[in-house]
């Protein structure tokens, strides 16, 4: 609070949102609140199946679900925030504010990055040493996965958020974007950036460069493996059960990517305003779809879900 009072003059930031057009900010919103609302139902959804599902308490869902409820607090960060700005006149967010939407934006960014990595292992073992599945991948263990996941997070949203709040606020307060992402915001900062972005650019490094290395090496050993199989129905099973971790794999990095590694920053603005909707807000309801749709254990799983509470539906009004 001394370095904010000693430092900055800042007291609120403007965000200036996803568009200023107003005839098109109410199709917006029911877009978002379509989506929010897909999100936290499909994932709360997701939870509680597996939670249910005795078929599907395995380590593998055990990481869905805390990857569902990732990506409902992710989405949670984001989504409210735009919903009202596309309602009220004021796009103002409060210091503190900006603070907190900064740090749980790393935090489950980060998680989000740590647990993909982690459920890349999971295929691996899963693949390369099916017999010893079980043993390696215990309860135990993958608790505490899902525990260092947060851990990791916490780690390096108070290292990016306090290096990015350090820097003195004295001038412009606008950030043209729909959150405080890091970037825009340190381009209104009144003092020089370089070391800030060298240290957003190392921890950066240290979360994303680790894990896509699992994820890679993971996957080159299950391609050799699934190649060495001499049944192709081997090979499809195999395949098939990676086949929806590669995809949520495909849509998180591929955007995140786009948006950070961007050829013009004089025109990447409405660029990564687009780009930056696909890992904060769709990407959250699209992973339980991907799960359930390309994934027959968990098809299968629905259907019994669905089909006991109908039986329950119908005994009820029988009684």
């Amino acid at each position: 609070m001394a370095l904010r009072k000693n430092h900055t003059t800042v007291t609120r930031f403007i965000l200036l949102g996803f568009t200023d057009q107003a005839d098109k900010k109410q199709l917006l919103f029911a877009i978002f609140l379509l989506i929010y609302s897909t999100t936290v139902v499909g994932n709360l959804g997701m939870i509680d199946l597996i939670r249910t599902s005795s078929a599907l308490h395995t380590p593998m869902y055990f990481l869905l679900s805390a990857l569902s409820f990732i990506d409902i607090c992710n989405s949670s960060v984001f989504t409210p925030q735009l919903l009202i700005s596309f309602l009220s006149t004021d796009k103002s967010i409060s210091f503190a504010g900006c603070v907190a939407q900064m740090a749980l934006m790393c935090i489950h960014g980060t998680g989000e990055c740590l647990l993909l990595a982690i459920m890349a292992y999971d295929r691996y073992v899963a693949i390369c040493h099916p017999l010893l599945y079980h043993s390696i991948m215990s309860k135990r263990l993958c608790v505490q996965l899902v525990v260092v996941t947060y851990a990791g997070g916490v780690f390096i949203s108070a290292i990016q958020t306090g290096n990015a709040f350090s820097l003195p606020f004295c001038g412009p307060n606008t950030i043209d974007h729909y959150f405080c992402d890091i970037p825009p915001l340190l381009q209104l900062a009144c003092s020089d950036t370089t070391v800030t972005n060298i240290i957003l650019l190392f921890f950066s490094a240290l979360a994303t460069v680790p894990t896509v290395s699992v994820i890679l090496v993971s996957y080159a050993y299950i391609l050799v493996t699934i190649w060495r199989m001499r049944s192709l129905e081997a090979q499809h099973k195999a395949l098939s059960t990676c086949a929806s971790h590669l995809t949520a794999l495909f849509l998180f990095y591929g955007s995140v990517f786009l948006v950070y590694v961007h050829p013009s920053p004089e025109s990447a603005s409405a660029y990564n305003k687009v780009l930056s909707v696909f890992y904060t807000i769709v990407i959250p309801m699209l992973n339980p779809l991907v799960y359930s749709l390309r994934n027959k254990d968990v098809k299968a799983a629905i259907q019994v879900r669905v089909l006991n509470l109908s039986r329950k539906g119908i005994f009820s009004k029988v009684m």
